[in-house]
């Protein structure tokens, strides 16, 4: 777990976390977007990122890659601002999302890496607007990538979808009252969020290798718009919901690592993908010339 988040998230905070309110990716899985992000950044991209970090505890864009969720502890009034910023939902059912309907005033995630991607590249914004987008998208692109934060169901992404999941795995600190003799209660997107990605066994860069092994895609030179490929990438990950099975068939909510090992290699599959563009748009937003 990166430095910046132990400092933030002391287990006197964390233990007063609902167990059915749970963190996209978990800090592992985020700080895997940032890490492999930063490894693809260009030179440019690199001397931007490490001017807006400067300062921070551990000034990495895996270092900072939870700061959107620590803002529930560190600051509260942003975090309820800020809290839709982290998800979408189809009110309409299927996965073609309805902006106006699904994301009012840009209240939601597709919304939300727009508007900070914009302020990220607007060089007549303070520094410190300019950090705090930073930390906004790198989250963000995360989040998105994450199936259970795009979907069209009306459980809160799984976190009411309960789960009893026998497993080895040690809790987070908040839900050690939920693991007894070796069965966790839980909800599918903690599921998601922490017990997948724990399920590898390794630590951060460990598992960064081990994910960017595979040849990443050539650097992109077409202009992204981001407004328009945050919504596709919300499209593919509630299209995912069901493709690939998120929800146990038959509704069944007992599970054991069977189901962890079925569904990770879709999930790091995300968590790169996350990283790749996350990259993209860092190198256009930060780059010498700006596509926006």
């Amino acid at each position: 777990m990166p430095r910046f988040l132990r400092k933030l998230l002391p287990s006197v905070l964390i233990s007063l976390l609902p167990a059915s309110t749970a963190l996209a990716w978990g800090p592992l899985g985020h700080a895997l977007v940032g890490e492999l992000a930063q490894r693809h950044l260009t030179p440019k991209a690199q001397q931007e990122v490490a001017v807006l970090l400067k300062g921070e505890s551990e000034p990495t864009l895996a270092g900072i890659s939870s700061w959107a969720d620590a803002l529930r502890y560190t600051d509260p009034a942003r975090f309820k601002t800020t809290s839709r910023w982290h998800y979408i939902n189809a009110k309409g059912g299927g996965c073609n999302f309805d902006l106006t309907r699904d994301c009012p005033d840009g209240a939601c995630v597709v919304g939300a890496i727009d508007k900070q991607l914009a302020i990220l590249g607007d060089r007549s914004q303070p520094l410190e607007a300019r950090r705090d987008a930073l930390k906004f998208v790198v989250h963000l692109v995360g989040d998105e990538h994450q199936p259970m934060h795009a979907g069209n169901r009306t459980d809160s992404g799984g976190n009411r979808f309960q789960i009893s999941l026998t497993t080895s795995i040690p809790p987070e600190s908040y839900a050690r009252d939920k693991y007894v003799d070796g069965v966790m209660g839980t909800n599918l997107h903690s599921v998601w969020d922490y017990y997948i990605p724990a399920s590898r066994g390794l630590k951060l860069q460990e598992y960064a290798d081990l994910l960017d092994k595979q040849p990443w895609p050539a650097p992109s030179t077409t202009p992204v718009r981001p407004l328009q490929v945050a919504l596709n990438w919300a499209e593919q990950s509630c299209t995912l919901i069901d493709e690939a099975g998120l929800y146990p068939a038959d509704n069944q909510h007992k599970m054991d690592h069977t189901y962890l090992d079925k569904m990770r290699p879709l999930a790091e599959q995300r968590i790169r993908l996350a990283g790749d563009r996350l990259a993209v748009l860092l190198n256009q937003t930060l780059g010498a010339t700006q596509p926006r």
